[in-house]
């Protein structure tokens, strides 16, 4: 079994709704529509800082939440469930080709 079939997607149920997306807004706009983690502006998706399967009394609170694109979000995950950080290489790598599909 690999460690990706171990995670679930505990916050499924507490994304879901109005109270959700009132509070997903609120993030946002308290982060300036930006990611924390490298200031990208476009597609964000509000993350819980404590993961809801260790902390579900924390799901619902501003405090608990940040804003990161998806590119954050997805390492963020990553390093959550157990892979381990891209080499630095490789990372430059991946940075340059990102870069250049956005500057095309």
């Amino acid at each position: 079994m690999t460690r990706d079939a171990d995670y679930r997607r505990h916050s499924k149920a507490v994304t879901r709704g109005a109270r959700w997306a009132a509070l997903r807004l609120e993030a946002l706009r308290r982060d300036g529509f930006e990611c924390v983690a490298c200031g990208h502006r476009g597609r964000l998706e509000v993350d819980h800082i404590l993961p809801v399967r260790d902390r579900p009394d924390l799901a619902h609170d501003l405090t608990n939440l940040q804003s990161l694109c998806g590119g954050c979000h997805a390492s963020k995950t990553a390093r959550e469930v157990g892979f381990a950080p891209l080499p630095p290489e490789r990372k430059a790598w991946r940075d340059l080709l990102t870069k250049g599909a956005i500057n095309a």
